[in-house]
């Protein structure tokens, strides 16, 4: 069954062609998908119907969205992505900071939405997707947050292992510079990549054997990184 298999979540945006897009994409992958086109509805079905996450637009007609996300988070951790049209990072900061758990603008990739909510509900429900990863000589635990390398316990910054951790959980698949960026860093992230051969040279060292001819860690020039079993 996948991740998305009877999950449950609540679109709160007052653009309707958008909504039936996004609805249209999200049932065809196993979501069950609920609309709401104004912030106090979105609230009501937040309450409801009790989704996996919540979707949710800062420009609402009649509340924006910072003060839904805060009414919301007074009796609800139910993970939110924020879907916006605004790019400020001082917006992006404020509503992480309020308890958001992603911040995407708007234009943006269906895909990469749709992958951002799967990793919300991951964190909220880390049962879901919690396996100790083995391979060569490296312990993997996905649920405890460790890594052992030939049976010694390898320490890691939470910088480091945010990065290990989403090419752990995307193991076997190309993972965009971009893409890790805005996960690890935050949604102002996006082209700073020596950030990330920084860290990943860091992981290496760590990690390989011969940290100067990766076996698991491996850079796709052009395309990003990609965590090899």
């Amino acid at each position: 069954m996948s991740l998305a298999a009877e999950r449950t979540v609540v679109v709160v945006d007052d653009d309707r062609t958008l909504t039936r897009t996004l609805v249209i994409s999200l049932r065809s992958r196993g979501w069950r998908a609920l609309v709401a086109h104004d912030g106090a509805t979105g609230l009501e079905l937040a309450e409801t119907a009790r989704p996996d996450v919540v979707v949710l637009d800062l420009g609402l007609p009649d509340l924006d969205g910072h003060d839904v996300l805060a009414r919301l988070r007074t009796w609800s951790q139910t993970p939110v992505v924020v879907l916006t049209a605004r790019h400020a990072r001082a917006e992006a900061v404020r509503a992480l900071d309020a308890g958001a758990d992603d911040y995407v603008t708007k234009p943006f990739s269906v895909d990469e939405l749709l992958a951002r909510l799967r990793a919300a509900v991951r964190r909220a429900d880390p049962a879901q997707d919690a396996p100790v990863v083995e391979t060569g000589a490296l312990r993997i635990d996905l649920a405890r947050g460790r890594v052992h390398r030939e049976g010694v316990e390898v320490r890691l910054t939470p910088t480091e292992w945010a990065v290990l951790e989403l090419l752990v959980r995307r193991r076997g698949h190309v993972v965009p510079t971009a893409e890790i960026l805005r996960a690890v860093w935050g949604p102002a992230y996006g082209t700073e990549s020596n950030y990330l051969r920084v860290y990943t040279a860091q992981l290496r060292r760590k990690l390989e054997a011969d940290p100067a001819r990766p076996r698991h860690l491996v850079t796709r020039p052009g395309r990003g990184y990609v965590f090899d079993p």
